[in-house]
């Protein structure tokens, strides 16, 4: 499943590339037909990214609502008129200067802005979000009894973190995965937050998540080899002590931490 640096960049580039002007709505599969049909021809205002959401919103107040879950994907195409759609195409958007096909998505549904408002009201704070309170999500690491690393899955403490993520975040900053996150001390619960903020915003920067320095690996991260990317996410052994990296199942995902180096 896109971790919320994916779909903040989807976002961006879609809103570039369609938004603006009137938009011609189709479903070449067939599943969508009747949602097409409505936005068909109205103006694009923009597109909103929250977490793993994105939200299209319309002149006349429609808002469609995307989720890709873990089968879902873009296609985009820049150059009117787009070529012919490829595969179960469930929405192609055609704007001024290019086209976005969406397939296989787990959400695809029109739901003004009563829906919008009540799936960002489910959501917790997305660090890639100039609206976003990072005491609110401290707060409620704080009241939790729930493992660290389960925690920073549950969409409704923080929006957009992804199984690379966690791992990543929870090893820069000395955590343990399995610790009960109301045990950890406030300022590392802020300084989780902050590293969230930062690496996502760094995955934005790069469309990539990169979450090693590139001074410890000596190299650019232009250079840098797939492995080398991550310090404890699939690896064999810490990139810091040489200690060989153990995997935890939390929140059904395996999560892999470094025994030494989060305590």
């Amino acid at each position: 499943m896109p971790e919320g640096h994916t779909v903040h960049r989807a976002a961006r580039r879609q809103t570039a590339l369609v938004a603006g002007g009137p938009v011609s709505a189709s479903s070449p599969q067939g599943r969508f037909t009747e949602g097409a049909a409505l936005i068909d021809g109205l103006t694009l205002h923009g597109v909103e990214a929250a977490g793993k959401h994105l939200f299209y919103r319309f002149g006349g107040d429609e808002v469609l609502h995307v989720h890709l879950g873990l089968f879902g994907r873009f296609r985009e195409h820049a150059g009117v008129p787009p070529p012919a759609p490829r595969g179960a195409v469930r929405l192609r958007l055609v704007g001024g200067t290019g086209a976005v096909d969406l397939a296989g998505p787990t959400a695809c549904a029109l739901v003004g802005e009563e829906g919008r408002a009540a799936i960002l009201a489910r959501l917790g704070p997305d660090p890639l979000r100039a609206d976003a309170d990072p005491e609110r999500a401290v707060d409620d690491l704080a009241r939790r009894r729930l493992p660290i690393g389960a925690a920073l899955l549950d969409q409704r403490i923080i929006a957009g973190l992804g199984n690379v993520y966690r791992a990543e975040i929870l090893f820069v900053c000395g955590v343990a995965p399995g610790r009960e996150a109301r045990t950890v001390p406030r300022e590392r619960l802020r300084a989780i937050w902050d590293t969230s903020a930062r690496m996502l915003r760094d995955g934005v920067r790069r469309g990539r998540i990169v979450t090693v320095d590139p001074a410890e690996v000596g190299r650019p991260v232009s250079r840098m080899r797939r492995h080398e990317r991550t310090y404890v996410y699939k690896q064999d052994l810490c990139k810091r002590c040489g200690t060989p990296i153990q995997a935890v199942v939390l929140a059904a995902r395996p999560c892999y931490w470094c025994p030494v180096c989060q305590t």
